[in-house]
């Protein structure tokens, strides 16, 4: 019963945690099929939940997903609702540079979506305050990039809002890692606007 408390205590403090997480915690203290067993226990009556293979939280807010995918940020449509420039609700976009299946996920009965991005593309963004706890975010300026780079439609609502608040400089400075097409395409897009 004491590990239960302690398990309990030590991670609900945690966004996520794994079972490597787990048995650091508990050393050789406790065995591997006791950590397991307690995992599929917490699991079963509903106080643990399975966020990716692996990884595990208490937590049963939606923006805890990323966390799972660390070095990660939230992109595209979602930053765009939580920069506040788009009222549609949305299903939060986890961008990382880890080599794992992107696609459609659940987590507690509610999609997200995992994008790759290559190492040199991953940048543009900042520890943003959500509710009780810090999530990386991109920044609009990169918002806008991975739009291009992803070959996703943006409307032409979003980028009239969206372009007054854009940073021009940093814009170009980031322009300048990217690949020649994304520059050329980003541009293309704000002069289209522009008319």
């Amino acid at each position: 019963m004491k590990y239960v408390k302690a398990f309990r205590e030590h991670f609900g403090a945690f966004p996520v945690f794994t079972m490597r997480d787990v048995r650091v915690f508990f050393g050789t203290s406790l065995g591997s099929a006791y950590s397991n067993l307690l995992l599929h226990n917490f699991l079963k009556r509903g106080e643990l939940h399975r966020v990716a293979k692996g990884v595990y939280t208490f937590c049963e807010e939606m923006q805890v997903v990323g966390s799972a995918f660390q070095p990660y940020y939230y992109g595209l449509q979602d930053a765009l609702s939580l920069h506040d420039l788009w009222e549609q609700e949305t299903n939060p976009v986890v961008v990382t540079p880890r080599n794992v299946r992107s696609g459609i996920r659940v987590f507690l009965g509610n999609n997200y979506l995992v994008k790759r991005i290559s190492r040199r593309m991953f940048f543009g963004f900042s520890s943003f305050r959500y509710h009780d706890s810090w999530i990386n975010l991109s920044d609009l300026e990169k918002t806008l990039i991975d739009f291009v780079y992803f070959k996703q439609p943006i409307s032409e609502d979003v980028l009239g809002e969206l372009k007054p608040r854009l940073d021009r400089k940093k814009l170009s400075s980031y322009l300048k890692i990217c690949p020649a097409w994304v520059g050329k395409r980003v541009n293309t897009l704000l002069n289209k606007s522009d008319r």
